[in-house]
């Protein structure tokens, strides 16, 4: 299975104000900030991961926290909600807990058989809880007040919304390995069989709404999980081979990437398990300090000076 596509490595999305940003993921979803890095290409903003103790892949959430940020516009042509695991019959105490935190939420529902809750971050960003069919045993994080009974797991989905679902089902299919497995309405469902958890793309067809804008709020790419370098290369050439603009390797420090802008005009990056969170700080101090990208450290006093003071 190693040479698959290993389901999703992570998500990115753009926030607002720093500060809130971390208390909302850290204190009101209980999830743990596993590196406090900055922006490859803007060193003078923040880059966060969220996750479980150790980062592992297909649970991190990141963000790009911009202050000013104008918000975006959710449309078609990007992912448009996030789908986090959560024990079954935990949903309850997490409409209660979203009372109390003054989140945005909606009804209990249900999709594909399953329960799931919707609510968004303070930023507007769209998120929805869900209560798997089959048994989830990765081991959450957990905090004071939220406690692995009710934790969120890692990722159980992404919807991306499109005006024409073929182009990007052929890629899900043809190159990542993904089968369609169920289809309600104009919301289809595809999976992959290579991982068990964070395995599950919907796609939605939405011919006449407007093309999303990225900006605070919304997701700025998906990142799809391979094993290694070799993996990852293997699947450039596949990739460049259907005719697909694809970047070359690059170092993220945390994993290796490749991107490319997939038919439908969502940002796909495919991201390796090596090397780990851990290379640059031990598991029990992840998220504490402030890591740089080796180009930026010796600018590091400066770059401290600017980014937004954040209390943990």
């Amino acid at each position: 299975m190693e040479d698959k596509i290993l389901g999703i490595h992570h998500i990115t999305a753009i926030a607002g104000e720093a500060q809130r940003n971390y208390d909302f993921y850290t204190k009101v979803l209980g999830l743990r900030l596993v590196k406090k890095t900055v922006n490859f290409d803007d060193p003078h903003t923040y880059h966060f991961y969220y996750g479980n103790e150790n980062g592992t892949p297909g649970t991190i959430l990141t963000f790009f926290p911009w202050t000013h940020v104008k918000p975006g516009r959710v449309g078609t042509g990007m992912a448009t909600d996030i789908g986090y695991a959560v024990p079954k019959g935990s949903l309850e105490f997490w409409n209660n807990h979203f009372e109390k935190h003054q989140v945005r939420f909606g009804q209990i529902d249900e999709q594909f058989g399953e329960q799931i809750l919707r609510f968004e971050d303070p930023d507007g960003l769209r998120i929805q809880l869900v209560e798997p069919k089959n048994a989830d045993n990765r081991t959450p994080w957990e905090t004071n007040n939220i406690k692995k009974e009710v934790a969120i797991k890692g990722f159980h989905s992404i919807v991306l919304t499109l005006r024409n679902i073929k182009p990007t089902a052929s890629i899900l299919t043809d190159i990542f390995g993904y089968k369609l497995l169920q289809q309600d309405g104009n919301r289809y469902r595809f999976v992959t069989d290579a991982i068990e958890n964070a395995a599950i793309v919907d796609l939605v067809e939405e011919p006449e709404v407007t093309h999303g804008l990225v900006a605070g709020g919304t997701n700025h790419h998906v990142a799809f999980r391979v094993k290694n370098d070799e993996v990852l290369m293997q699947f450039r050439e596949k990739i460049a081979a259907k005719g697909h603009n694809i970047t070359p390797k690059i170092d993220r420090n945390y994993f290796y990437s490749l991107y490319f802008r997939e038919p439908g005009g969502v940002l796909f990056e495919l991201a390796t398990d090596n090397p780990g969170f851990a290379i640059d700080e031990p598991v029990n101090e992840l998220g504490t300090n402030l890591k740089l990208p080796v180009q930026y450290e010796t600018d590091r006093e400066t770059i401290q000076s600017v980014l937004p003071k954040i209390v943990q």
